[in-house]
Order: structure tokens, then C-alpha cells, then sequence
């Protein structure tokens, strides 16, 4: 019996669960200036990553889509 520990893998639904804000600035047709405008006002939450580099969440691109 070959013991291996691996790790449980989310399932693959197709959608990611955070963009970069390049990435973010391009699904919603804008400059990537414009969501830095956004999280500056505080009307998108995001994470920070390693390094610093900020992580926009695909829960707030879409409550902003939503209003």
C-alpha cells in the first residue's frame, strides 16, 4: 500500500474567485485607472496577495454589476 498525502483540490467550476486589477478593469470594460479609483472611494473590497498585489474578488465585481 503506497501512502501519499494529496491535497483535496477545489472542483473546477470554470470561474476564478479573484482577478488582478488589470484583469478586473478588463471584464468590466474599463481602465484599470477606474478600479483603482474604486478602491480608493471604498466601493470595491479587495485583497491583498503576496508581494502586495491587490486581488479583486469575483463576489464584488459582482455586487458592483448589480447597483
Amino acid at each position: 500500500m503506497e501512502a501519499t498525502s494529496k491535497a483535496k483540490e477545489p472542483p473546477a467550476t470554470g470561474q476564478r474567485l479573484a482577478y488582478s486589477v488589470q484583469e478586473a478593469a478588463d471584464l468590466l470594460g474599463v481602465n484599470y485607472f477606474s478600479i483603482y479609483r474604486l478602491i480608493k472611494r471604498g466601493n470595491l473590497k479587495v485583497c491583498r496577495a503576496l508581494r502586495g498585489k491587490l486581488l479583486v474578488p469575483r463576489t464584488e465585481l459582482l455586487k458592483l454589476l448589480k447597483t
